[in-house]
């Protein structure tokens, strides 16, 4: 069980970019964010011996050892799918820890359209199914739009909680210096927005940035000489259910974002359950994804969705659980979700923009819809 024997002790982020504005490759944001975690935690960049990505990242560990002068490389591994992989590449972290394989890890994610098309090849018909791209599908929020609809028509979840999930997101924005939706967001502005892929208007969907995001890890006993508030990992699952993955729109339940399993696992493995959590940072690639994984997590049902999923209960300090309180994928950046897990560490910390009083459990969940999905829990010390 990794259950409290890892902890997160750097935090580094580059800036948010408009995409393909940042003037730099991918590479290069990655090494700024790495080395940034590293200075937080108080440790060389050269003594970093193990590198941990997910989805399309091409910035390998072994192409960043000339920059950051790595003594030695002893672990690397990708985790599969895109932001589906945030959760599940801490776990492969601790889990390179726990077996001794390293005892650094740099947990990371950049992408750059720098020179490149990455919103085009890696996201859109490099990862579509033919069957789609002929039917006129050939970009994330139409698939998950299919997905949502079924949601609200089939399963009688009011179309308002995607709404609810953009402006909470949009007001936690407005006090993140870092974010690039902070000018906020009012109910008529989104309801006057353009369609985007129906139910998704322009403010469901998650942006696109030029950005890199990175966490340091290392054993417990080490971060107790690091940081004065470590962040403890206590689980992250990652999976698909039997009736999931790669079933190119098959999956049952086809409202799904794809955490049937993996969260019970999460609960089972760190003994405890939904109502335990202080505070979330759920990956919203798609509003409606984010409120089918609130539902799979537990923390609602199909039928409560309604009563839940509102402004006023995920709005922070005051709600019953906030949500994304950096402004997520939505308001403050998108690099696949990664700078998530930063902000799930910062509530921990107690440095969040939108801290929620006395946090203790913090959950973050990547990549709803992906054909592999991930989620975990951090907590402070009076958690383990």
């Amino acid at each position: 069980m990794l259950r409290g024997t890892t902890a997160v002790v750097g935090l580094g982020d580059t800036p948010f970019h408009k995409r393909g504005t940042s003037g730099e490759p991918a590479l290069k944001l990655a090494l700024r964010a790495i080395v940034a975690a590293a200075e937080d935690a108080g440790i060389d960049p050269a003594d970093i011996d193990g590198f941990v990505s997910y989805g399309a990242e091409r910035a390998e560990g072994q192409r960043m050892m000339a920059a950051l002068g790595t003594r030695e490389l002893r672990f690397g591994a990708l985790a599969w799918t895109h932001g589906g992989g945030i959760p599940g590449a801490l776990g492969l972290a601790a889990t390179a820890i726990v077996t001794g394989q390293a005892e650094i890890v740099a947990v990371y994610r950049a992408m750059s359209e720098f020179r490149g098309s990455r919103g085009n090849v890696d996201v859109g018909q490099g990862d579509t199914p033919a069957q789609q791209l002929v039917n006129g599908i050939e970009v994330p929020a139409q698939m998950c739009a299919l997905r949502s609809m079924r949601l609200i028509e089939a399963e009688g979840v009011p179309a308002r909680t995607l709404r609810d999930m953009a402006l909470v997101s949009y007001h936690h924005a407005r006090n993140n210096p870092r974010a690039v939706g902070r000018s906020g967001l009012d109910a008529a502005t989104y309801d006057a927005s353009r369609w985007i892929s129906e139910p998704y208007r322009l403010y469901d969907c998650s942006r696109e940035n030029d950005a890199g995001s990175a966490v340091i890890l290392v054993s417990a006993e080490r971060a107790k000489d690091l940081r004065p508030t470590p962040a403890y990992l206590l689980g992250a699952p990652m999976g698909a259910a039997g009736s999931w993955g790669m079933r190119e729109e098959s999956g049952d339940p086809y409202w799904s974002a794809g955490f049937q399993g993996v969260a019970d696992r999460l609960w089972r493995e760190t003994g405890y359950g939904p109502g335990d959590v202080d505070v979330a940072q759920i990956y919203e690639n798609m509003t409606g994804m984010g409120v089918s994984a609130l539902i799979e997590h537990g923390f609602c049902t199909l039928e409560g969705a309604g009563e839940f999923v509102t402004v006023d209960n995920l709005v922070a300090p005051t709600g019953t659980l906030p949500v994304n309180t950096s402004g997520g994928n939505l308001a403050e950046g998108f690099v696949h979700g990664m700078s998530l897990v930063g902000e799930a560490v910062r509530q921990i910390r107690g440095t969040s923009c939108n801290q929620v009083p006395d946090a203790t459990l913090s959950l973050m969940t990547g990549g709803p819809g992906d054909p592999v999905v991930s989620t975990a829990l951090l907590a402070g010390s009076a958690a383990l």
